[in-house]
């Protein structure tokens, strides 16, 4: 199981960070894809359970959440999503409540809830991109949860003891989770050390960078647990089976989808957006 993990992180890493370095419609559809599949997969769990989700009715949501997001980036945003969301939730209401059979009002909020946590939360990674030094702010949130998952993981594997949430994810323990935090923001530092002797000095510095790793180390893996509440509802183990030894698309975006939000905020607060 480790070694798939490491091997996927090998092939899967690189890629990201050169799309994310690219920027623009790079990154536009590397994460319509990934929030795509996520969004499927939820509506797939939510059909174990006995519910009626529909990714057709879903997804024209996610994307115009994700649209307006990058619009925003070339000016010409703030027209779209309004009137878009109205009408995809006028569609959608009247497709299931042509459906006599099952929930419609529940199989429409389900539909609608999916679009929403993944498109609303995951456009916050597009508004990042696009802030001046907007490539070193994304790499700085990413680093964050990443180092932090994979420290988490390994500290929690040698030393892991006390359950954190035993209810929604057994595996996840307290030593684990602190130990996630610690990496985390040492890892984000010296990468930020690291790039502005390289580069100069763009991004956050290493005393923001300190500060964004432990906001998002210690808040980020809220999205994980988020997404096993999911699992947990339904009796999976995983959302999909994209990514060998890592799951499916949700579980791959789950404390990313919060980092970007975190993330955005953050510059925010400390006067990285004019």
């Amino acid at each position: 199981m480790l070694r798939t993990r490491v091997l996927t992180s090998v092939v899967a890493l690189p890629l990201a960070i050169a799309l994310v370095a690219l920027g623009g419609v790079w990154l536009f559809a590397l994460l319509a894809l990934l929030f795509t599949l996520a969004t499927v997969e939820f509506c797939q769990m939510m059909r174990r359970d006995g519910y009626r989700p529909n990714a057709v009715l879903a997804l024209p949501l996610l994307w115009l959440l994700l649209a307006e997001a990058q619009l925003e980036q070339w000016g010409r945003g703030g027209w779209l999503l309004g009137p878009g969301v109205c009408m995809a939730l006028m569609i959608s209401l009247s497709w299931q409540l042509g459906h006599r059979e099952g929930k419609p009002t529940v199989d429409w909020a389900l539909s609608m809830g999916g679009a929403l946590y993944v498109g609303w939360l995951g456009a916050y990674l597009i508004r990042l991109r696009g802030l001046p030094d907007g490539l070193w702010w994304v790499l700085a949130s990413l680093a964050s949860i990443w180092i932090a998952d994979s420290g988490a993981y390994m500290v929690g594997r040698r030393w892991g003891r006390h359950k954190m949430a035993p209810t929604l994810s057994p595996g996840k323990t307290w030593e684990g989770y602190w130990g996630g935090v610690v990496t985390g923001m040492l890892g984000a530092v010296g990468l930020i050390a690291l790039w502005r002797a390289w580069a100069g000095p763009v991004g956050p510095t290493p005393w923001q960078g300190c500060g964004l790793a432990l906001l998002i180390s210690t808040l980020a893996p809220l999205g994980d647990l988020v997404v096993s509440m999911f699992k947990r509802q339904v009796g999976v183990k995983d959302t999909g089976s994209l990514f060998p030894g890592h799951g499916g698309a949700l579980d791959r975006i789950d404390s990313v989808l919060w980092a970007g939000v975190i993330g955005y905020y953050f510059a925010l607060a400390v006067g990285a957006i004019s």
